[in-house]
């Protein structure tokens, strides 16, 4: 059974998030945006275009007047600015213009990078999002936050631009890795965290299925992510409040990725970061000490890691300072006062992180 969720703004609807078992309503989806004019290109990586690039490419040439294509290497390394230079040019080359379309197929790094290119392409075209992996289903397709990664600092180059629609399907979590699969459940914890206890117990009480990637529990499991972070974007579309709450886990969890060189996935070192974060919300007395128990085992059940080795704990505090979430010389560090309500805290200190990732360090 599908399910739709609107998100809006200013009590305007913007766009839909659509998810479904298939790619079957796509098309029907597609053609209510007025594309049949419209050029579009479909922006993806070389694993998602073996995958899925002839099907969906199919089913927008029955939508649109001719779809283009660009591929890039896949992976953390391709989300830069001369990949999208290379996109511009495609899209130059092939006299695209401001009412043509982008296509944005395939996980973080492809939906990142294409938002930005059509935030900026002409001043800004529209794009659809259409995740592959629970990462993205979850977290970076919802919000219409893009950006790339600039000299190994993530996401420092970017835009808020928003989708005109983002279809998921679930059927493609079947081909992702266990670990890429695993990646994406730390955003999904971390929505129960900082928002939902209630949600937080059912992904306790629903962990097997979500193991088994069990379609219609997954097709719950990503309907509540999106409604949390389609909420919290409704209230604060371009991160000025309560969007800030969305980088529990992301301050030391950024840093810590920079510090692996990207060899550890984006969701886990998240799910680090939630660790690191949790440890500090204990010590300072606002929750339980069982939480970090249970937290971690919730973890280690979901196959995610909950330490990592060989990591130079001065140089993740060094690359904290150049955090994106930095204000005025200090750090908007994400707490819980309990499980399902986080806080923006500008007053931890170092040592607080330091011991923080004491938690999180083998």
């Amino acid at each position: 059974m599908a399910k739709v969720l609107t998100v809006h703004r200013e009590g305007k609807a913007v766009y839909d998030i659509v998810l479904d078992t298939s790619f079957d309503r796509l098309a029907g989806e597609v053609r209510k945006l007025g594309v049949r004019e419209r050029r579009m290109c479909i922006v993806t990586d070389s694993t998602v275009a073996s995958l899925y690039l002839e099907q969906v490419k199919g089913i927008l040439e029955t939508c649109c007047r001719e779809v283009a294509v660009f591929v890039f290497p896949a992976g953390e390394a391709s989300k830069t600015l001369d990949t999208v230079r290379q996109l511009y040019e495609t899209l130059v080359l092939r006299h695209f213009d401001r009412k043509d379309w982008l296509v944005a197929l395939g996980g973080g790094v492809v939906g990142d990078l294409c938002g930005y290119a059509a935030a900026t392409y002409l001043r800004g075209v529209s794009f659809i999002q259409i995740p592959t992996t629970l990462l993205a289903q979850v977290d970076s397709s919802i919000g219409g936050k893009t950006g790339v990664d600039f000299a190994s600092y993530k996401n420092m180059v970017g835009a808020f631009h928003m989708p005109e629609l983002v279809y998921t399907n679930v059927q493609t979590l079947s081909t992702l890795s266990g670990e890429q699969y695993s990646s994406g459940l730390g955003e999904v914890i971390k929505h129960g965290l900082i928002q939902d206890r209630a949600y937080y117990d059912w992904i306790e009480s629903h962990s097997q299925e979500i193991l088994d990637r069990d379609p219609e529990v997954c097709l719950d499991m990503i309907f509540r992510s999106d409604e949390i972070k389609g909420r919290i974007v409704e209230e604060d579309p371009e991160e000025q409040g309560i969007r800030a709450l969305l980088n529990f886990g992301h301050t030391l969890g950024h840093a810590l990725e920079r510090r692996l060189c990207f060899s550890m996935l984006h969701g886990h070192c998240v799910g680090l970061g939630c660790l690191a974060a949790v440890k500090i919300s204990t010590v300072r007395g606002y929750l339980p000490k069982e939480t970090m128990t249970f937290l971690k085992a919730l973890m280690e059940r979901l196959q995610m890691p909950v330490c990592v080795q060989g990591i130079d704990e001065e140089g993740v505090l060094q690359d904290t300072k150049s955090d994106k979430k930095m204000d005025g010389g200090r750090i908007r560090f994400i707490l819980l006062r309990r499980v399902g309500e986080a806080f923006v805290d500008r007053t931890v200190t170092e040592e607080e992180m330091r011991g923080g990732l004491s938690s999180v360090l083998g």
